[in-house]
């Protein structure tokens, strides 16, 4: 079942649901999202291990890769990789749509294509998914309310995944050490356990998750400094030492490249 929507002075909607079973590990979450109010409304998304389908109902959002979007840049029913850096997004009161989040090991099941093919970019539903894709968006249209919505969008990627390829064993096992570790393991450590060279566990990566290792580290260390945070940690250093960061400035270089601003501005915009 779905979680109770926002409240209702905000302008807009948002129900999730938590999918288990047979796509535990493969989606993370499946988001409702619906604008309830013609106001503009601009968001930043951090770097982060979720590879996204997005099938909308109304107005396109306005998204850029690390940069401000512009007109040019509005994009309805799309997929996207992972990419490490931030994501600015702005919609303007009418955008309306469903988001399925998939695992970076759970999307090469769904999309059955090398995730590098994704990465650093947004491409558009049917370009991604084809016929199946233009029936799922009818389908999700059609029906009024997010709890058959879900259901919907949950036996759509069932479909799929079992003619999916699984990523390799070796590239699950490497994958469970870097968050395990909370990014800190060594790349060398990674390809001498998976038996590979550096270039060619990089390349597998690619292929498989859509970026390579040490960018798939940075991530996962970076989000842990991030839950940090959020949990209640105040000193950027403490936080740093703790995430192994080399030392504070290092963790706000990082906060630049993969926020877009620095450790103060990101808490102060988390926190309106």
């Amino acid at each position: 079942m779905s979680s109770p929507a926002l409240p209702d002075a905000r302008p807009f909607e948002m129900v999730e649901s938590r999918p288990g079973g047979l796509l535990r590990g493969i989606v993370t979450r499946i988001t409702g999202y619906r604008e309830t109010a013609r106001k503009h409304i601009r968001m930043r998304e951090t770097a982060s291990l979720t590879v996204p389908l997005i099938i909308s109902f109304g107005e396109p959002f306005s998204i850029g890769l690390g940069r401000d979007p512009t007109e040019a840049d509005r994009i309805a029913s799309f997929a996207a990789g992972l990419y490490a850096g931030p994501v600015l997004i702005e919609s303007f009161g009418a955008s309306h749509c469903l988001q399925i989040d998939f695992s970076p090991l759970g999307a090469r099941r769904f999309f059955k294509f090398p995730m590098h093919e994704l990465a650093d970019r947004m491409v558009l539903l049917d370009d991604v998914l084809g016929n199946e894709g233009a029936a799922l968006r009818e389908r999700l249209g059609n029906t009024p309310d997010w709890d058959t919505r879900f259901a919907l969008a949950i036996d759509f990627v069932a479909s799929r995944i079992g003619a999916g390829k699984t990523p390799s064993a070796e590239i699950r096992e490497a994958y469970a050490r870097i968050d395990a570790s909370g990014g800190q393991v060594s790349v060398s450590r990674l390809a001498v356990g998976a038996g590979w060279t550096r270039k060619h566990l990089a390349d597998r990566f690619n292929a498989e998750i859509g970026l390579g290792p040490k960018s798939i580290a940075r991530i996962v260390r970076f989000n842990r400094a991030l839950a940090a945070a959020r949990a209640g940690g105040e000193d950027w250093a403490d936080i740093a030492a703790g995430c192994g960061y080399a030392d504070q400035a290092h963790l706000t270089r990082e906060f630049q490249a993969l926020a877009g601003i620095s450790p103060a501005a990101w808490r102060a915009e988390t926190a309106a």
